[in-house]
């Protein structure tokens, strides 16, 4: 894990503010959903991409090396190798 050297505070609703710099490098728009993790004593923020990663599809997904991927873009890349 990279640390970013930034520090936010919680405001009084628990809210935290994202540094422009950060949302930008990371792709994050205003209004884009949020996952929330945790892992041990850490919080994890990822962008939330409900279908899959090529294609967007929703339906059959499964979780590959942490991505979601559809079992046709599977495929797909089996065959490729």
């Amino acid at each position: 894990m990279k640390s970013t050297g930034m520090v936010r505070k919680v405001d009084e609703l628990g809210r935290i503010v994202l540094p422009a710099e950060l949302r930008q490098s990371m792709d994050i728009q205003e209004r884009d959903h949020m996952e929330i993790f945790t892992e041990g004593n850490r919080i994890i923020l990822q962008k939330y991409h409900p279908g899959c990663i090529f294609c967007q599809n929703v339906d059959r997904i499964v979780d590959f090396q942490g991505k979601k991927i559809c079992s046709e873009c599977l495929a797909k890349l089996k065959d490729m190798a």
